[in-house]
């Protein structure tokens, strides 16, 4: 009998303990159930700063580069025309140095005139700065409360950014103002290769511009693990869906994504039925017909998308060959690349392979030169009798020049140590050293790899294998992989 007030007690304290636990955790707030460490915080701020800062500092130069290169042509074909037709030469140019003056002055200075317009979305620059503010709104999200300073001064670089490339923008208007006088004012006049130059030069600041936009948006590993802590937010979630850049442009409601927000909307079951009811009026083939407009469709649109992507200045499709490699900076240039060679075993050389690694510069879409080293390794001289030793080593100079399809002409010229060595004090001796000049095909074959861009099939010959003592085989075929 006494046991029963013992359990009922048990059972009265469980049932007041578990309401009052619900209770609590209702109450708690679970917005920053994720917040960033204090070291990965300072690095994405820090990042974000000097990611701004460079960026900030190199359209900078680069703008002040083309701004004078477009002065300089416009000077050159006036002083072209004066020859021809000096009041033509005064009329047409009447100035033309103080423009460029004024604008150079005027982007030295952030003036206000170049500031006017949104310019265009930048995914970064929203990402970036919403973090910021949002860091700078809630600093226990980042462990920030002593470093508000540093939040305002990143904050600061990213509104700096966003103000080059409203300048960039208006750099570009000005541009196509100056290219469409001097196509109007020349039109009689036959200086079509000056013309030239001056467009090309205003499509390259363009592209250059467009460089500097696809770098801002390609993040380091340490901006995603940044974002990816930060998305785990609830509140992260809520201040980025009010105000970012998005948000601001499509006025994105509150109840966006909740049972009120979809009110008044079509379910997609709904479009369907009425589909089906519009197209059984069509008769048999409608459902067909439709689907073959919508692929006629979807590939004008991918043609559009892909004129689109070759637009310079304004979106104006060039008037010339571009060169996309030309705004490009000297390392996105570079293609690095390994190739395998394979030689039989002979009566003065047992079984090798060469290893090469190789360094590529980009002259053009179409043509590419480079230097590579080589590492001969020796397999001995059967599987009866397999030994790894050092063969020799290679210095490689090469050109790729494209002539049809995925087809290269493939030149070169190399220096071969053919000796076996223990040690690199014995290729010291230049008498053992042999040359290859080598010209031949290259095939390129595109694979789906994330590490290699592309697989290279060379057949080459050895012109002056023939003058090499002992004489090497003439004919080399080499695999290579770019990445």
């Amino acid at each position: 009998m006494r046991r029963q007030p013992c359990l009922l007690g048990i059972l009265f304290f469980l049932m007041s303990y578990f309401p009052l636990s619900g209770r609590c955790q209702d109450k708690k707030d679970t917005s920053y159930s994720f917040s960033l460490p204090t070291k990965l915080s300072d690095k994405y701020i820090h990042s974000v700063v000097e990611k701004s800062a460079k960026i900030s500092r190199d359209m900078d130069g680069q703008t002040e580069k083309y701004i004078n290169k477009l002065q300089s042509e416009e000077a050159r074909i006036e002083k072209k025309l004066s020859k021809v037709d000096s009041i033509a030469a005064h009329t047409i140019f009447n100035n033309s140095a103080g423009f460029y003056n004024e604008l150079n002055n005027d982007l030295r200075t952030k003036s206000e005139r170049l500031l006017h317009g949104s310019g265009q979305y930048i995914s970064w620059l929203d990402s970036a700065g919403g973090t910021l503010k949002f860091l700078q709104a809630n600093p226990i999200a980042g462990k920030l409360i002593s470093n508000s300073s540093q939040v305002n001064a990143a904050l600061s670089k990213v509104h700096a950014l966003e103000d080059q490339f409203k300048q960039a923008e208006n750099v570009k208007a000005f541009i196509r103002q100056r290219k469409e006088y001097l196509k109007q004012q020349l039109s009689t006049y036959n200086f079509g290769s000056e013309l030239k130059n001056y467009n090309q030069t205003a499509y390259y600041y363009a592209q250059q511009v467009n460089e500097y936009r696809a770098a801002m948006d390609d993040p380091t590993k340490l901006e995603q693990k940044a974002l990816a802590i930060l998305n785990r937010i609830p509140a992260f979630q809520d201040f980025m869906k009010k105000n970012s850049m998005l948000a601001g442009l499509f006025n994105i409601p509150d109840d966006y994504g909740s049972l009120n927000g979809i009110g008044g909307l079509q379910t997609r079951d709904a479009i369907q039925q009425l589909l089906q009811q519009k197209l059984s009026t069509g008769g048999a083939n409608a459902m067909q017909s439709m689907q073959q407009n919508l692929q006629s469709a979807s590939t004008e649109l991918s043609q559009l998308r892909n004129k689109i992507g070759q637009t310079g200045s304004g979106g104006e499709m060039p008037d010339f060959k571009p060169n996309n490699q030309k705004a490009k900076t000297f390392l996105k240039r570079i293609e690095y690349g390994t190739n395998i060679q394979t030689t039989k075993n002979n009566f003065f050389y047992p079984t090798t392979t060469d290893i090469g690694l190789s360094a590529g510069y980009k002259i053009n879409d179409a043509s590419d030169l480079g230097i590579g080293f080589s590492y001969k390794i020796g397999w001995g001289s059967g599987l009866n009798h397999i030994v790894l030793s050092s063969q020799g080593i290679g210095l490689r100079s090469f050109i790729d020049i494209k002539l049809k399809g995925s087809f290269y002409f493939s030149g070169g010229y190399e220096e071969n140590y053919q000796q076996p060595f223990q040690s690199f004090q014995q290729i010291s001796s230049f008498h053992y050293w042999q040359q290859s000049g080598l010209l031949g095909i290259s095939k390129i074959v595109s694979i789906k790899s994330k590490m290699f861009k592309k697989t290279k099939l060379q057949l080459l010959w050895d012109l002056l294998s023939y003058e090499q003592i002992p004489r090497t085989q003439p004919i080399k075929f080499r695999i290579g992989y770019n990445f």
